[in-house]
């Protein structure tokens, strides 16, 4: 059976002010088949007549939403507000590029599922949407220290990301080069002259790559996933409970 937190569809909005952080983490969802962006956007003006424009059944499930830029915390408490009464169900995800205790207790106060600095999620945003899905306020690491000293109940039960998963078995040029194709997308022949090697080495070095993720990785994925959606998914992913 499909793992939980494989067999998901989400309908996502960004809305982020900085251009390059909005495309950024609109490529890292696009890589990961359980996250649909539908819309991304650079204001709350933006984001709001998107909303109210959007029929009833393609409102997002998730909209990630940049505090830094909302205008403090009074303002990220009224967003935050105001979105759980337009979408029922609705997961928020407050992101941001530095700790701030404010913006962090406003986010738990006001109904956000998660707040995460941006340089601790990266790449795996996807995963880390999908596991705020199983908990009542998930925090990236640097948000744990706030969480710890917090006089918001809510935020001092939040539950910690899980670290990534390591894979000891990747040789670093093994690593090296299946970072560039597949976490990058860059094509073999350019990753090939970036490392240095040959056009044959590195497609040796990316067919082995898929061979040690399958073999140290038990889950189950869709059947109709490519490899390199398969070792995306793999190299991106968090440790289980019990590693």
């Amino acid at each position: 059976m499909v793992n939980s937190l494989i067999n998901v569809n989400l309908k996502v909005v960004i809305m982020d002010t900085d251009y390059y952080a909005l495309q950024s983490i609109n490529s890292y969802l696009a890589w990961d088949r359980r996250t649909r962006v539908t819309c991304m956007c650079e204001s709350l003006e933006e984001m709001w007549s998107h909303l109210n424009r959007t029929p009833l059944a393609e409102l997002p499930n998730v909209i990630v939403l940049d505090a830094d830029n909302i205008g403090g915390a009074d303002v990220l408490a009224q967003e935050l507000d105001r979105l759980r009464r337009r979408i029922k169900n609705l997961v928020v995800i407050c992101m941001g590029r530095a700790i701030n205790p404010p913006l962090i207790e406003a986010a738990a106060q006001h109904g956000a599922r998660g707040y995460f600095i941006k340089t601790e999620v990266r790449l795996q945003i996807a995963w880390a949407i999908v596991f705020a899905l199983e908990h009542d306020f998930t925090a990236s690491p640097g948000v744990m220290s706030v969480a710890e000293r917090s006089d918001v109940a809510r935020l001092r039960k939040a539950v910690a990301l899980p670290r990534q998963r390591q894979y000891p078995e990747l040789t670093e040029r093994i690593r090296q080069a299946v970072e560039l194709c597949v976490l990058r997308g860059m094509p073999a022949q350019l990753a090939a002259d970036e490392m240095g090697i040959s056009l044959h080495t590195i497609r040796s070095y990316i067919k082995e790559a898929y061979r040690i993720l399958e073999a140290y990785d038990e889950t189950k994925y869709p059947e109709d996933m490519s490899p390199q959606e398969r070792a995306f998914m793999r190299l991106t992913s968090f440790v289980k409970g019990t590693e």
